[in-house]
């Protein structure tokens, strides 16, 4: 029964889709990831849980073949920002989500800088105003 379980994975990762613009963070790329970890043996892994490596195959398939997306159609196709689902992509990707990341360091020096240093006001050397 673990062949069988561990061949409708294999299936399951062939169609799941891979999104090269999210390196590291792509659900399709963890998946493969967990069904390598967790059928070490391929087809003679013993599962400890059977039952709930069904459950596990049933919900990812059902995400896989957007049965809740048709179940529950949307009424616009954009969030609730307002952002498209390709402009979502765009920012999401691994090269726009470094990018923010070296602006929150920017951001980060610069308020560190600011407030780390003690600007020496007391009122004798409080500056006029004119």
């Amino acid at each position: 029964m673990s062949a069988a379980r561990y061949r409708r994975f294999l299936k399951l990762c062939e169609e799941w889709p891979r999104d090269e613009s999210k390196k590291g963070r792509d659900l399709g790329t963890f998946l493969r990831q967990r069904v390598t970890h967790a059928f070490r043996e391929g087809e003679n892994t013993q599962l400890s849980d059977p039952e709930k490596c069904d459950q596990i195959y049933e919900s990812l398939a059902r995400i896989n073949t957007n049965v809740y997306r048709e179940r529950f159609p949307r009424t616009r196709d954009t969030s609730f920002t307002g952002v498209t689902v390709e402009e979502c992509r765009m920012l999401l990707a691994t090269g726009n989500m470094q990018q923010v990341d070296e602006e929150k360091k920017g951001l980060w020096k610069t308020l560190t800088e600011r407030f780390s240093t003690k600007q020496d006001v007391t009122p004798e050397k409080a500056p006029e105003n004119k």
